[in-house]
């Protein structure tokens, strides 16, 4: 079976996808900061500050997937943690370009993640991948990682860019942090409850990076989110259902979360409402639509 290269391998989705991958016969391997090439998943290094990385283990790669970048939430956006989330998805992108330019035999695909923070703040309305570009730091940082992922694209190799939103978990993200007022008996929205979420199960976001692998139709960006955006009021009230708990719903009211997140509240408070109806054209059937069957398939499975 091919080898397939995962950059970001460690984290919540490059986990469940190496777990998903292997169980179907791929070799996989990871870039990581230490090497490890004898572990049951090969790691080899890559530093994005020195821009060094074992070429060879590129070479060796039937697949690249990229799914390296400093967590977005995972601490206050002062100045030089915004350039990190930034330097930490571009500079990944511009090294893995020039070992491909080096390569006489390039990776068949390379798979990049994104991000619908690209559509910024769209109310109501629902943004295909046709859209134009938001406003603010989280558009900001995905149109410079999109950019530095553009020269791959234009030198012919098969590119194909995930804009991912909130991914459901029970092992990591928004749904991880989420959980553990419900057991006892309180839930919380953000702002006035009113505002989209799109939101995707994870094991079907890495059924869409494996879809893409195989299927060479897969070309260009793709929303990677479930067909039923939900508010975030409905999400809050649909985790209790899930987990057959009588919560309290409480509002986070949004002026309280400005001031102590600043910028960073735009997360919780933007309505970034995103159609998956271009890849469902292409064939790709999700096996969670619908928000409460999700939930309790990870809650049930500890996904």
């Amino acid at each position: 079976m091919p080898t397939v290269l995962i950059a970001g391998g460690s984290g919540l989705v490059g986990s469940r996808l190496t777990t998903l991958l292997q169980a179907k016969g791929y070799r996989v391997s990871h870039l990581s900061r230490r090497a490890d090439p004898g572990a049951a998943v090969p790691r080899y290094a890559w530093d994005l500050d020195r821009q060094s990385i074992d070429a060879e283990a590129v070479a060796e790669a039937d697949y690249v997937i990229n799914l390296a970048g400093a967590g977005i939430a995972d601490r206050l956006w002062s100045k030089s943690r915004k350039q990190l989330i930034i330097d930490s998805r571009v500079k990944g992108n511009e090294l893995l370009n020039r070992v491909f330019q080096d390569l006489d035999t390039p990776p068949k695909a390379y798979l990049s993640a994104s991000a619908v923070g690209y559509y910024g703040h769209t109310g109501e309305r629902t943004a295909a991948e046709t859209a134009e570009p938001g406003q603010g730091f989280l558009t900001d940082s995905v149109l410079e990682w999109e950019k530095a992922i553009e020269p791959i694209a234009q030198s012919g190799m098969r590119t194909v860019v995930f804009r991912i939103g909130i991914v459901l978990s029970t092992r990591g993200g928004a749904l991880q942090k989420m959980l553990p007022s419900y057991m006892v008996n309180v839930g919380a929205y953000f702002g006035n409850g009113r505002q989209y979420y799109s939101w995707i199960h994870l094991d079907d976001l890495c059924r869409m990076f494996i879809e893409a692998l195989e299927r060479e139709t897969y070309r260009g960006s793709y929303n990677a989110v479930g067909p039923q955006p939900a508010t975030v009021e409905q999400i809050a009230r649909t985790i209790a259902k899930a987990m057959d708990k009588r919560a309290l719903i409480v509002p986070a009211p949004a002026p309280a979360l400005r001031l102590a997140m600043g910028e960073m509240a735009d997360m919780l408070l933007f309505s970034t409402r995103v159609s998956s109806e271009k890849i469902e054209k292409l064939g790709f059937q999700f096996q969670f639509p619908e928000l409460e069957g999700a939930l309790r398939d990870l809650l049930q499975r500890k996904i």
